[in-house]
């Protein structure tokens, strides 16, 4: 509307879950999502006896996954051979996942290690994962400084799930 001097509104349902938290979370997210056997309300997608597969429950874009080792360990130099094996695993089962059912044009992937680095969780390695497409810059985050994610954590969590057991490569399964 021309003129109009109103404030726009955006509802983002996920925000005050994680408002709410922010000064609550104790501990490593990471190994109590590693140590449980919760794999929806985790947002686990996959699990290897070293390692694991999960949503971010605050994604950069849809469909953003992290893989992390189970051992709170904070560098790929402390990794053991099984633990470096499950994790890059894990990270080629999630691009042929991502594949299968985003077809995203690119993958972003990252490692921050250490606070200063923009880790979340420092002292747990852990790899992100995130899906891009052409045209996936748009006016939202560049003028009105909002990302719009275009489903709900659950309904990606579904599908991504459903393409892992696809590949055959469904929970516990090495290869």
């Amino acid at each position: 509307m021309p003129g109009h001097a109103g404030v726009d509104h955006l509802w983002a349902p996920w925000r005050m879950t994680y408002i709410a938290r922010a000064e609550k979370a104790r501990g490593c997210l990471f190994c109590r999502a590693g140590g449980r056997d919760q794999d929806r309300p985790d947002l686990v997608l996959v699990r290897r006896p070293q390692a694991f597969m999960m949503l971010n429950r605050f994604p950069y874009n849809p469909a953003h996954v992290m893989v992390a080792v189970r051992r709170h360990a904070a560098r790929f130099e402390q990794l053991t051979q099984d633990e470096r094996v499950d994790l890059l695993d894990l990270v080629a089962l999630a691009e042929q996942a991502l594949a299968a059912e985003y077809r995203p044009h690119g993958v972003n992937y990252g490692a921050n290690v250490g606070r200063v680095a923009g880790a979340g969780f420092p002292g747990h390695l852990h790899i992100h994962l995130v899906p891009r497409w052409n045209g996936d810059t748009n006016f939202m985050p560049v003028l009105g400084e909002t990302k719009v994610l275009p489903e709900s954590l659950a309904h990606t969590w579904t599908r991504l799930r459903r393409a892992i057991r696809g590949l055959g490569r469904g929970r516990g399964a090495k290869r």
